[in-house]
């Protein structure tokens, strides 16, 4: 089977709508638990279901004209991770605009919730900070988005790097500390 979907997105990447459609039910329990990975992480309130964010991302990957190639399943499941967490991104920025409320937040009458930190702008600080490791090191960034967009395990990020797994344990560790120090003076210079 693995053969099978490398195949199709191959085809899919080339613009072959038959192949994007004969994929998508080959991957879609496993773009559906992505999606639930990453929609457990979010807010209670969030507006944007797992189902939907799995469409979403996938019409992104491949139904669009600049479509990838895709160099297998690994970089595939890599670029979907992605592609939601820039739509939840991008939903969080949509949701912050004053014409969608701005700063303005329902409160439920919970009180862990009160006392919870700003989940939306928790992940735009992410985002932020992510885009500039992106710069420092790529693939530093690339596993954050694999460990926290794709709720993937070191070891599993590993394998779709290609790299050992105390590598990736290391760059883990350099990620979070880096991307920690980043956030932490971003909200420094915001005081």
């Amino acid at each position: 089977m693995s053969q099978q979907v490398t195949q199709l997105l191959v085809a899919a990447a080339q613009g072959d709508r038959q192949a994007a459609a004969e994929l998508l039910p080959l991957v879609y329990d496993e773009l559906r638990e992505l999606a639930a990975v990453r929609m457990a992480q979010e807010r209670p309130g969030q507006t944007l279901q797992a189902t939907a964010l799995v469409h979403e991302a996938y019409l992104k990957l491949v139904g669009t004209e600049d479509a990838k190639q895709w160099q297998g399943r690994g970089h595939f499941f890599a670029a979907a991770a992605e592609s939601m967490g820039r739509i939840l991104v991008d939903q969080a920025r949509r949701k912050k605009r004053l014409k969608h409320g701005g700063d303005q937040r329902r409160i439920e009458l919970d009180e862990e919730l009160i006392a919870a930190p700003q989940r939306r702008d928790d992940l735009l600080a992410l985002d932020a900070a992510l885009d500039k490791l992106k710069q420092v090191d790529g693939s530093a960034a690339e596993l954050v988005q694999l460990r926290y967009f794709a709720g993937l395990t070191v070891a599993s990020a590993a394998e779709v790097m290609d790299i050992s797994i105390s590598s990736a344990e290391r760059l883990w560790r350099y990620a979070r500390a880096w991307l920690h120090h980043e956030i932490e003076a971003t909200n420094e210079n915001i005081l």
